[in-house]
């Protein structure tokens, strides 16, 4: 079988895929990620995931490899990482008592074979105070998170509810993409 690699650098990301039980390394990807012009955040994902998972690929073409990206978005729109703690209060307060949508992209390639899907999970957030939001942006985990919150950390306390893969929104839908694997034979 084809070594496995993970095109990522997010910690999150490593935690999930062995989780599920996969034996894998990591390399991550050194690309310009361009987004296309106009395009709506499930297109984004699955194409940022595939130049990851392409550039990777292009150095080690023997192996299985998978890329990911995952956005927030709110009405459409991408909410990407916060650029500083007023920013992030910005997306906070915007998300506060409204459902958003945490889309993931995923790439698999092998040699000639591929495959982009994307995972889109609905995400309620409470009514929050403006001292939630304060307290929470001090915690300083908003930083590096798209939508400005990690839900698998202090974040939890802002989330209402979600419908659908709750490890998406973490930044990996690790079933499907265990299932996608199994046609990699895998």
């Amino acid at each position: 079988m084809a070594d496995i690699i993970l095109a990522s650098a997010s910690p999150r990301r490593r935690e999930l895929l062995a989780l599920a039980g996969v034996d894998f390394s990591v390399k991550v990807a050194d690309v310009n990620e361009v987004i296309p012009e106009n395009a709506k955040p499930d297109e984004v994902v699955m194409s940022l995931a595939m130049q990851k998972a392409q550039a990777v690929a292009n150095e080690n073409p023997d192996s299985i490899v998978i890329g990911s990206d995952t956005v927030v978005a709110l009405d459409g729109e991408i909410l990407g990482k916060p650029k500083s703690e007023e920013n992030a209060a910005q997306m906070l307060t915007m998300l506060s008592g409204r459902s958003h949508t945490v889309y993931t992209g995923v790439a698999i390639i092998h040699g000639e074979k591929t495959k982009n899907f994307c995972e889109a999970t609905e995400v309620v957030f409470h009514n929050l105070t403006e001292k939630e939001i304060c307290n929470y942006i001090a915690t300083g985990e908003c930083m590096d998170k798209a939508g400005a919150y990690g839900i698998q950390g202090k974040g939890c306390v802002l989330v209402e509810k979600i419908n659908g893969d709750y490890f998406n929104v973490v930044g990996l839908p690790v079933s499907k993409l265990y299932r996608e694997l199994r046609d990699f034979n895998v």
